[in-house]
Parts: C-alpha cells; sequence; structure tokens
C-alpha cells in the first residue's frame, strides 16, 4: 500500500507525519545524537513554533507537545558537576 499526501509519496512513517500534518517530527522529538547546543536551538525553535500551534490548531499541538515530552534529551557531562563539588568540598 503507498502512502499518499496531498499528491506527494511519504517514504517512510516520519515522512508521512510531516506530509499529513504539515509539522516536521524531528523539530519536536529531536534527531540521535545531537549535542547539548543543537538540542537548545531545536528547543527554542520548537517552542515558537508550538505556540503557533496552539492557537492555530490545539489537535496537532497537543500531538507535538506530546513528541517534545517523549523526546530524549541529551547526555550532559556529569564530570563537571562531580570536579566542582569535590573541588568545594576539599576547599571547605
Amino acid at each position: 500500500m503507498k502512502s499518499i499526501v496531498a499528491g506527494q509519496n511519504a517514504a517512510n512513517p516520519d515522512e508521512f507525519a510531516e506530509l499529513a500534518l504539515g509539522v516536521d517530527s524531528e523539530l519536536f522529538a529531536g534527531m540521535p545524537g545531537e549535542t547539548a547546543a543543537q538540542y537548545r536551538v531545536r528547543m527554542d525553535a520548537a517552542r515558537d513554533v508550538l505556540a503557533d500551534l496552539r492557537r492555530e490548531d490545539p489537535e496537532l499541538a497537543a500531538y507535538a507537545q506530546r513528541l517534545m515530552d517523549h523526546a530524549p534529551r541529551p547526555l550532559t557531562t556529569a564530570r563537571r558537576t562531580t570536579a566542582r563539588r569535590t573541588a568545594l568540598e576539599v576547599a571547605a
């Protein structure tokens, strides 16, 4: 069965959702391996788009919000925090 939306063929489920909903799911769900900086930039853009969606299409906004809520977050380096704590504890 072919997945056709607005006369365009969708190559995969993500592309089908993008064509059907008019929203790039990667904007809300993220991409594997993105850095913390890329995550922050993407989330800033996603929040702006989500604000517009809430006014224009609450159902689509709810879908986008679910994608954001379940998206993986980049790993942060706990080493810096641990190193600072250790240095502070030694100084005290």
